[in-house]
């Protein structure tokens, strides 16, 4: 394997590598001290599927416009929508743990993939997980690879879970009140609500006009399933509050919309917040007004995307409320991500782990900070 003698020689020479796709992540902004680029792009190709399974494995360069196709053909599907394009790579989705609005419904990435190939950062080859939805050997080690930004390994092959198409989907809008009060009176109906929206959505009202809705605070929906389950959800999400359906395209205009802009971070905390997260984030970035916001409601996530960075007493202000939400940078430039996550990895155990599959420390060094 290419990759695999890449690697050594690497290792070999104590020279530090950066792992890509097809490099849309680059622009995250935190740096990366290394003078070799290793990129999986040309690795791509279906290795096994068995549609009975629900099962395909894929090299880790395979776009997710090649996965949908390919599953397609086959009436299935993987349901994730990360943020940017399909033009990712299915790698680069895994070891960056991308997910989008479909994660309400299905779950993140991490809860899709069985298994998982990868080669140290001593040019070994490890498998970890499985090919069959109940095969669990290796479970932990399929977690620890899905978000650790090529740090442990670079992947090369994934082995995912799929589902069947639906025969009906829809999707719907709604306008969202914008009194925190009565927000979260509204969330709280949807969840407990007799639905189960494949994504469930709170859009401000400048990213509504960016999907094609009105300029206005509004929710987003998506139903799917057969006739009879998407007929029954409908009914139910129109009993809420007054609703249409919305035009075509709103989930990838949402997705391309949020991508590519300098500084994206996330408040995360209990779904039963959310109301107040929003409003809170909502005031804290008044002053800037480009700035698009949206919510995964089931999952109590707010999402902001600013075009420049918010003002440093904005910054303290988001920082500062540890007691009702986690702030995690997505993209920024270098000096915020000092400010803000000088490393993920400064405890002992993610440092000891680390060096267990890299021990000279040549895989994307500083990517998730500093190492001691």
């Amino acid at each position: 394997m290419i990759i695999q003698e890449r690697v050594r020689e690497a290792a070999a020479q104590s020279t530090p590598v950066r792992i890509t796709g097809r490099s849309t992540w680059l622009g995250a902004g935190r740096p990366v001290a290394a003078t070799q680029t290793l990129s999986l792009a040309d690795h791509s190709g279906v290795v096994d599927y068995v549609p009975n399974d629900l099962t395909i494995t894929v090299r880790a360069g395979t776009s997710l416009a090649d996965l949908s196709r390919v599953t397609g053909d086959e009436g299935q599907w993987l349901p994730v929508n990360p943020f940017g394009s399909d033009e990712g790579t299915i790698g680069a989705t895994v070891a960056t743990s991308s997910s989008g609005p479909f994660a309400h419904g299905f779950g993140t990435i991490r809860d899709l993939v069985l298994g998982v190939e990868i080669v140290t950062g001593e040019g070994k080859i490890i498998r970890g997980g499985g090919r069959v939805v109940k095969n669990v050997a290796g479970f932990d080690l399929v977690r620890l690879m899905t978000g650790s930004w090529g740090t442990l390994g670079a992947i090369s092959e994934v082995t995912l879970r799929l589902y069947a198409k639906p025969s009906h989907r829809v999707t719907m809008a709604m306008e969202a009140p914008t009194d925190a009060r009565r927000l979260g009176e509204r969330l709280r109906a949807l969840l407990d609500a007799p639905i189960i929206p494949f994504a469930l959505e709170l859009l401000s009202d400048n990213l509504s006009q960016r999907v094609g809705l009105s300029p206005r605070q509004m929710i987003l929906v998506e139903f799917g399933g057969n006739a009879a389950s998407v007929s029954a959800q409908r009914d139910a999400f129109v009993k809420i509050g007054a609703a249409i359906e919305a035009p075509p395209g709103c989930w990838d205009r949402l997705r391309a919309a949020t991508s590519g802009s300098n500084i994206v971070f996330r408040l995360s905390g209990l779904p039963a917040g959310l109301a107040a997260r929003w409003d809170f984030a909502k005031q804290t970035l008044e002053d800037s007004r480009d700035t698009l916001m949206h919510a995964s409601i089931g999952r109590g996530i707010v999402r902001c995307v600013a075009p420049d960075a918010p003002s440093s007493a904005a910054i303290e202000k988001l920082v500062g409320a540890k007691a009702h939400h986690t702030m995690i940078l997505e993209s920024a430039p270098a000096d915020l991500w000092k400010r803000i996550s000088p490393s993920a990895i400064i405890d002992r155990v993610s440092q000891s782990v680390r060096r267990a599959f890299d021990p000279m420390m040549i895989l994307n060094p500083g990517i998730l900070g500093p190492v001691n």
